[in-house]
């Protein structure tokens, strides 16, 4: 009985450091710094302490608010699910708009000027991230919210090698619409079917130019949410400066859980 007593205690001792080991990521999150020609590009890098060696890496476009905290949290959440995820800084020095109107004027400063500007900085965060010791550089990914689906969208359409894409309430419109067989990553496109600033038209012509273009893409709509559907602060902004936007916890969730199965399903050895 005293030997069974003790092998029991064994098995329980083993089971509790091994579950504390397992549960418990240390997630480190730090302000990283990168260039893109002379623009400084201020970003946040996350990852967990406890795993060992490469796994993918993953770039985080923030919303036409700029590189922020929900950007940043969105990486943790990524670094949690055994990912290296970089937020990136689209208008450099870090900046962040305050009130629509800046918001407005960043973001089609950048769209304006994306086949220079736009998609050099987004260039320059991959090589960034790709050099990250806990990196593998053959797997990557990006993820875009608003703003920052248009990016990931637009990059996706331009032949960007990453393994996979997916836009969260990103806008549709192209830069410059894809040629057949251009698009190399797999794409997944979140959107809000109440979304005021997609209209049924855009969503059609979305649609046909990636099928046109053979592209591996799945377009998930969402009923009842509006634009910015998965940022909690969404709801008040939307209040303070009289635009369609508001939280919906449950295309949140939903949609981060299809975005977590399909980076399983790219990254899968």
């Amino acid at each position: 009985m005293y030997k069974l007593l003790l092998g029991i205690m064994g098995m329980v001792s083993v089971m509790f450091v091994a579950g504390f080991v397992n549960a418990a990521p240390k997630i480190k999150g730090e302000a990283v710094e990168y260039t893109a020609g002379s623009t400084v590009l201020k970003g946040y890098l996350a990852y967990d302490e406890n795993i060992k060696g490469q796994r993918p890496g993953v770039l985080v476009v923030h919303e036409w608010w700029g590189h922020n905290e929900f950007a940043r949290k969105r990486a943790r959440m990524l670094a949690k699910l055994g990912y290296t995820a970089l937020a990136v800084d689209m208008y450099g020095d870090g900046k962040q708009a305050m009130h629509p109107d800046e918001a407005g004027k960043f973001s089609s400063e950048v769209m304006k000027h994306f086949n220079e500007d736009g998609k050099a900085r987004f260039l320059a965060a991959q090589e960034f991230l790709k050099k990250q010791p806990t990196v593998d550089p053959a797997n990557m990914a990006a993820i875009g919210y608003c703003f920052g689906g248009g990016v990931v969208l637009n990059m996706a359409r331009q032949g960007v090698d990453l393994k996979g894409i997916a836009s969260f309430h990103g806008s549709l419109g192209a830069v410059q619409p894809a040629e057949p067989g251009a698009i190399k990553s797999k794409i997944r496109v979140y959107h809000g079917g109440d979304d005021k600033f997609t209209t049924p038209e855009g969503i059609e012509a979305f649609k046909k130019e990636m099928t046109d273009a053979k592209a591996d893409f799945k377009f998930i709509s969402y009923p009842g949410a509006v634009h910015a559907f998965t940022n909690p602060d969404a709801t008040k902004l939307g209040l303070k400066f009289k635009i369609p936007l508001a939280y919906n916890a449950k295309a949140d969730k939903e949609s981060w859980a299809d975005m977590t199965a399909f980076f399983k399903e790219i990254f899968k050895k």
